[in-house]
């Protein structure tokens, strides 16, 4: 089969996906039937998919970067024989812009300024930090990570990238002066850190990864931001730690539960920052994915490797 004929469906069919119709045009493909198809672009949700997939499609690609759902409906484990990549790293520059924005409300002391009727000067300043010369770690040195590294450098903070080999972590705008520590050496690492970003995958391993072992370890001055999922960190153990001033603050734009129930103490709190996870809204996600899509179709089609294929194993 010629390169240019090599047949992709898209679905589900409403609301018309115009845009990622043509992604896989712009990737050498054609959009065709499922029926007919050798690989699938998928914009819907695990409810919403196929119950069987025909025997020529050998690829799926899913729209979310996280893909714990789509393990929980079992939709991978029905489909053993096809290769299902995740949107992981589509998103990333959007979602570290939100995590930058995060960080910074928090050093700055921002909420307490939006609540301000007053001109308190004196009693702000005991409190104002800075990034300049402050170790970030980020637990989760991905898509996202590699995006939120070089927007950190050049504010001064020195980042501590966390994966899970430990190999060094490189790419565009990323200094040699980041330090990578593999993640079963996560612990070696609290006791040197001014602020964290989550930005890892949700599996059962990285279940409630940040506990209160974990917060009692880092500073007082200390903010956390997720930005990945909410069940990486203990969300009781976190509320008493803002609670008790263990830690400065946190800045969430996930929650465990979620969404956060109105009432619950989260919100209560004058030092966490509660955003309703929308550090990726719908009018910056859908060409984010389309172009992700192109990239992938384009690799399908050459028969490369292609981009954030999802590894059962590993639940991500």
């Amino acid at each position: 089969m010629s390169e240019s004929v090599v047949p992709i469906a898209v679905g589900p069919a409403k609301p018309e996906p115009t845009l990622l119709i043509k992604a896989v045009g712009e990737g050498g493909a054609t959009v065709s039937e499922l029926a007919d198809a050798r690989a699938l672009i998928w914009a819907g949700g695990p409810g919403e998919f196929p119950d069987e997939l025909p025997a020529s499609v050998e690829w799926v690609q899913l729209p979310a970067a996280g893909v714990e759902d789509w393990f929980t409906a079992g939709i991978l484990a029905r489909h053993p024989q096809v290769r299902f990549t995740s949107a992981a790293g589509a998103f990333a520059h959007s979602v570290a812009e939100h995590a930058l924005m995060l960080l910074l409300a928090g050093v700055r002391y921002l909420p307490e300024h939006l609540r301000a009727a007053s001109w308190r000067q004196q009693d702000f300043f005991p409190h104002v930090g800075t990034l300049r010369g402050k170790t970030v770690t980020i637990v989760g040195a991905g898509g996202i990570g590699r995006a939120l590294i070089p927007l950190l450098t050049p504010l001064g903070a020195q980042v501590i990238a966390v994966n899970r080999s430990g190999r060094p972590v490189t790419g565009p705008g990323i200094p040699d002066s980041v330090e990578t520590v593999a993640a079963d050496q996560l612990g070696k690492v609290w006791s040197r850190t001014d602020h964290v970003v989550i930005a890892a995958p949700a599996t059962a391993a990285t279940r409630h990864l940040l506990g209160a072992e974990e917060l009692a370890r880092l500073k007082p001055s200390s903010w956390v931001i997720n930005i990945a999922r909410g069940s990486l960190i203990d969300t009781d153990a976190l509320v008493a730690a803002l609670a008790s001033g263990v830690i400065a603050g946190a800045g969430l734009d996930v929650t465990e539960p979620e969404p956060l129930p109105d009432g619950h103490p989260l919100w209560a709190l004058p030092n966490a920052i509660i955003t309703p996870h929308d550090s990726n809204p719908p009018q910056l996600r859908l060409a984010a994915f389309a172009d992700h899509v192109a990239a992938n179709v384009e690799r399908f089609v050459a028969g490369r490797e292609l981009l954030a294929p999802i590894e059962p194993e590993r639940g991500y």
